[in-house]
């Protein structure tokens, strides 16, 4: 998975995507570009490979880009905003501030 790059989907291009879609590819590309810019920085910073707060930073930021890709592949298939504990909507109110989120805040407490 290359960093630099946004995520491009060949599927998505040739398919008519609705307003809501789009809206939502494009909190996902923000997220998405968000983590690629912390994760230049954290590399950037010169700071030792052993150093541990740092090496978990990036570890998350790297979780964090997989779930992204993940949210891109439930728009795709038709599920996002389904969280995948429960099987009911997530709330838009979450999916707002956590876009890539797989969970209702109930089952995400309970994991």
């Amino acid at each position: 998975m290359s960093l630099d790059l946004p995520r491009t989907d060949p599927r998505t291009e040739t398919r008519v995507a609705s307003p809501a879609a789009d809206e939502i590819r494009q909190r996902l590309e923000h997220a998405r570009s968000t983590r690629v810019a912390q994760l230049k920085a954290l590399d950037e910073t010169g700071q030792s490979p052993d150093d541990h707060l740092m090496s978990t930073q990036k570890d998350a930021i790297k979780r964090a880009l997989v779930e992204i890709d993940e949210a891109f592949a439930r728009v795709d298939d038709g599920t996002y905003g389904v969280c995948l504990g429960c099987g009911k909507a997530v709330p838009p109110e979450r999916l707002e501030i956590l876009p890539h989120t797989r969970h209702c805040v109930a089952c995400r407490r309970a994991i």
